[in-house]
């Protein structure tokens, strides 16, 4: 595969991912204001903005911090630059992905371009995030169906779940660094609720775990389950698959290091135990989470988009 198809599905994929992502974060923590939370609002958006990695909300209010995560085209982050650039990626190999699929991302795009804040904050603010969130999953379930599983595909995957490994790693971090672990009443449930519902989690959670929130607990199903979707175990899991599989029809002696990568992060979160985590500090596991997804990324780079004409004849 050409490095600029296999970059530019990755980046699609990535964006798309961190699109569904801010929009749910938006959505819970909006409902979580109307439930009248004692955290108050400089603070509760100062948080998430560090959770999708946005600085200096803390100084805006309400509807600026809102304004700048949907639908301010300079932030990375914001909804609305994030479905541009997936859109951007997309169109450079629109040979390769189905019509089905453009179709799809081509709708999610004008929607949220004709949307203005006014639309979102004054109307129904709900309504938008709801649709970017279920377009996201269209377009995901679209490209399931309809593109050859082949290694398209599988970029489509690596970008998917390491961009779902970061952000979980990052909202996680943040969070129990904010929030009193201990029982501290009704405003910690709920802050702790929150957290499941930002990774849409609390179903999941209750079917293992019963409606009891202990931060433990909501931490070993968030890190280390290998069954809930939205867990980084089981999105590193995922990873490694889909870049073994891209090995397998690879030429290049390089993909090693890519194997070595991902498997002592998969054998990492496999053998973790929650009390040593919870011990050892969970700042310092889930900074070396995002630091070993980081060297990933890099070689993925380096491998089968960056690498350089010699090298690759070499192989």
């Amino acid at each position: 595969m050409l490095s600029r198809v296999a970059d530019s599905l990755y980046w699609m994929s990535r964006y798309l991912e961190r699109a569904e992502h801010t929009s749910r974060l938006l959505e819970v923590n909006i409902n979580l204001m109307l439930e009248h939370s004692g955290v108050a609002q400089e603070v509760r958006w100062s948080r998430v903005g560090s959770s999708l990695g946005m600085t200096g909300l803390a100084e805006l209010d309400t509807h600026e911090s809102v304004q700048t995560m949907t639908s301010d085209l300079n932030e990375r982050s914001s909804i609305v630059s994030c479905i541009v650039s997936a859109r951007d990626n997309a169109r450079q190999v629109r040979e390769q992905i189905s019509s089905e699929m453009w179709e799809q991302l081509n709708r999610l795009y004008h929607h949220v371009r004709r949307v203005g804040i006014e639309d979102i904050w004054d109307a129904e603010p709900m309504e938008l995030l709801r649709q970017v969130r279920d377009g996201a999953h269209l377009f995901q379930g679209i490209t399931d169906s309809t593109m050859n599983h082949g290694d398209g595909w599988q970029f489509i995957q690596v970008g998917r779940y390491i961009e779902r490994a970061l952000s979980l790693a990052t909202l996680l971090d943040v969070h129990f660094a904010q929030v009193p672990s201990e029982e501290d009443g009704e405003d910690t449930h709920i802050e702790w609720l929150g957290l499941l519902k930002s990774a849409t989690a609390f179903e999941g959670y209750c079917k293992v775990y019963t409606a009891d929130l202990t931060p433990d607990r909501i931490a070993e199903f968030l890190m280390l389950s290998e069954e809930f979707p939205h867990s980084i175990r089981f999105a590193v899991d995922q990873l490694r698959t889909a870049l073994n599989s891209i090995a397998e029809a690879s030429t290049s002696r390089k993909t090693d290091r890519l194997a070595r990568l991902s498997g002592r992060l998969v054998a990492a979160l496999s053998y973790s135990q929650i009390e040593e985590i919870m011990s050892g500090g969970v700042h310092t596991y889930l900074e070396s989470v995002r630091r070993q997804c980081a060297q990933i990324h890099t070689a993925v780079n380096q491998v089968y988009i960056t690498y350089a004409v010699e090298s690759a004849l070499e192989a």
